[in-house]
């Protein structure tokens, strides 16, 4: 199965525009800026091709839309603004991968005894492109030792911005001889309010059914969606906790973050590759996510099951899976 990019743009080879060389200095990892009027993005190529900081300007000032990484912290990728979750996202139980009848042992990465948001964030990406708007990073599996999934596998990631869009377009290849299983996604944290307490987020999310999870696992097929993560139309993000997999997204419909006291309009759009949406909000955090993803929780063992609705994606030898998803500040 291979989508199409919602756009493209030729590269430009630049292979070291927009590095911040104050990062060099301080002996962190190199962070590469990209600006539009509307737009400022930080991505760690190091750090398995995170984002750093992703900025908006508010009232002619810059102001952290994702949660910013902290001072010191630009290596370690679970404090980052945002990371790729690939070649699967979310977790898989037991950290066992079953697929056509086998099962293959994966180390555990999370306290919870799972495998969780795949293995690519574990290593550092290749810059291929930059300039000042865009840049393109890329990784190879067969280029490292410890990769926790059993197939080889490369992908790309651009990250572009353009006036008021930032686009994030990933394509996962198999470089494998056979069919493997796959799935990708993105795990941006939004701040919880841009101005003060009188300007939480309020949060549109347009999915009619969810999975009934235990231990952040599903149990099995989705249902309707619960009132408890019911976000389809607008509503304050509130206090209860949620970690929940939202799927069966109305065609067209965009993902609509607002936060009404300084008047700043998000949707987030996606290519029909991103079928599931995952949404994060903590208790008493600065932050709250909502993740793009191509499949559920613990996808592989749903599609062993026969589920439809895993999302899991199989590709044959040589095979791509592409797609992009979008951020829209409105003025």
């Amino acid at each position: 199965m291979t989508t199409s990019p919602r756009r493209s743009r030729p590269p430009i080879p630049t292979p070291v525009a927009g590095i911040e060389q104050a990062a060099i200095r301080s002996g962190e990892p190199a962070v590469h800026r990209l600006e539009s009027d509307t737009w400022r993005v930080g991505v760690l190529p190091r750090t398995g091709g995170s984002l750093a900081y992703g900025m908006i300007r508010v009232a002619g000032a810059w102001v952290n839309l994702l949660r910013p990484t902290p001072a010191g912290s630009y290596g370690s990728v679970e404090d980052c603004a945002s990371f790729v979750m690939l070649p699967w996202s979310n977790r898989i139980g037991e950290a066992c991968l079953g697929y056509a009848g086998r099962h293959y042992p994966l180390r555990i990465n999370a306290a919870d005894g799972t495998a969780i948001h795949g293995t690519a964030r574990e290593f550092p990406w290749e810059v291929m492109v930059a300039d000042g708007s865009m840049l393109i990073v890329s990784f190879d599996s067969r280029r490292f030792h410890g990769v926790n999934y059993p197939w080889p596998f490369s992908a790309t990631i651009v990250y572009e911005v353009s006036g008021s869009r930032f686009t994030v377009t990933t394509e996962l290849r198999n470089q494998h001889d056979e069919a493997i299983p796959v799935g990708f996604g993105h795990h941006p944290y939004f701040a919880r309010s841009l101005s003060g307490p009188d300007d939480v987020a309020h949060l549109e999310l347009p999915f009619d059914e969810c999975f009934e999870l235990e231990k952040a696992l599903p149990t099995g097929p989705p249902t309707s969606v619960d009132p408890r993560v019911d976000f389809r139309s607008l509503r304050p993000l509130g206090d209860e906790f949620v970690d929940d997999c939202l799927t069966s997204r109305r065609p067209g419909a965009p993902v609509r973050i607002v936060y009404p006291a300084s008047g700043r309009r998000l949707t987030m759009g996606a290519d029909d590759v991103f079928t599931h949406l995952v949404v994060y909000v903590p208790q008493d955090r600065p932050f709250f996510a909502v993740e793009p993803v191509t499949n559920a929780n613990d996808a592989f063992q749903l599609h062993e099951r026969g589920i439809p609705e895993s999302g899991l994606v199989v590709l044959s030898a040589g095979e791509a899976l592409r797609g992009s998803f979008w951020l829209d500040l409105e003025n």
